[in-house]
């Protein structure tokens, strides 16, 4: 059963037929269709994208609004409550860093790339790093800054960041990667930025794993006003060696987060609109638990030699 979604007004930002986000492709095949948008996988790199979606500009105006971060429908776009729910972000980038931090020498400059409230700087601050964050929503922006202090938090894009190319130890694309209308060109900026034996990590889901592949168009990541290409091991390698970095590790044992009951309850609704009724009354409340559905993965990388 299809249900009604409400999209974001487009505007003439819209692409109608966007070329493959990877390889630039025009050749791909119909995965499927979804209210206006089509999903598409590219017959020569095997990305999978969504078409029409919006450039930058649109983007921002039209999807990453203040209602983003309070969604009333966060199942189809943004979250349900990201204020509300910072303490459990914030123990999920504990988490993970306590997976990824052996790849780093030390305490160094690092830089997260759409920052949010700034949790996993504060993670980082707390164990002596000089942290940077952008954040191109402003309302989010002023957020972070409130936390972190003056000077740390940009609200500008990576493409738009005025930064001094290899001056970061780390740069961290958390949830991230999937957004972006030009993903290639954000990882070549990554690469210029990164100082000697510096790292990347990022994370993104993977379409091609068992939970997607079993939920087919209902999987819960295809929210196609803002994930706009869906990765897979093999593209993601792809994407990051044509941006001149190489892989260091990949995995999704670490990839899980933080998420309270109501948010299981919400988000069954893409399984069937009758499970939130169903599950409410023994899962819903503010509980929360840490969850890996094995849907997403980390990928740590440095600048290939």
């Amino acid at each position: 059963m299809k249900t009604a979604t409400r999209e974001p007004a487009k505007s003439a930002g819209a692409v109608t037929e966007p070329r493959c986000l990877l390889c630039g492709s025009a050749e791909r095949r119909l995965r499927f269709r979804q209210g206006p948008h089509s999903v598409l996988d590219c017959s020569t790199c095997g990305l999978t994208y969504v078409s029409p979606r919006r450039e930058s500009a649109a983007l921002l105006r039209e999807v990453y609004d203040a209602q983003y971060w309070r969604s009333p429908r966060p199942r189809e776009r943004g979250y349900g409550d990201y204020r509300g729910d910072r303490e459990l972000y914030a123990r999920t980038f504990e988490r993970r860093w306590a997976a990824v931090r052996r790849h780093l020498a030390g305490p160094g400059r690092a830089l997260d790339v759409g920052c949010a409230a700034g949790e996993f700087l504060a993670v980082l601050a707390s164990e002596g790093w000089e942290v940077l964050g952008l954040e191109p929503s402003e309302s989010m922006a002023e957020t972070a800054a409130e936390r972190l202090g003056p000077g740390r938090v940009r609200a500008v894009t990576l493409e738009e960041a005025e930064l001094e190319a290899g001056s970061f130890d780390l740069v961290a694309l958390w949830d991230v990667l999937e957004h972006l209308p030009a993903p290639l060109a954000a990882l070549r900026r990554v690469r210029e930025l990164l100082a000697p034996g510096g790292k990347l990590v990022l994370e993104t889901q993977d379409i091609r794993s068992p939970v997607a592949r079993l939920c087919g168009r209902r999987w819960h990541h295809f929210k196609h006003d803002e994930h706009l290409a869906h990765f897979h091991p093999g593209t993601l390698r792809r994407a990051l060696e044509e941006a001149g970095l190489c892989l260091v590790e990949l995995g999704r044992r670490h990839a899980g987060k933080y998420v309270r009951g109501d948010f299981v309850v919400e988000r069954s609704a893409r399984l069937h609109p009758r499970l939130p009724g169903l599950l409410r009354p023994w899962l819903g409340g503010a509980w929360s638990a840490y969850v890996n559905l094995g849907d997403e993965m980390i990928a740590v990388a440095e600048v290939a030699p």
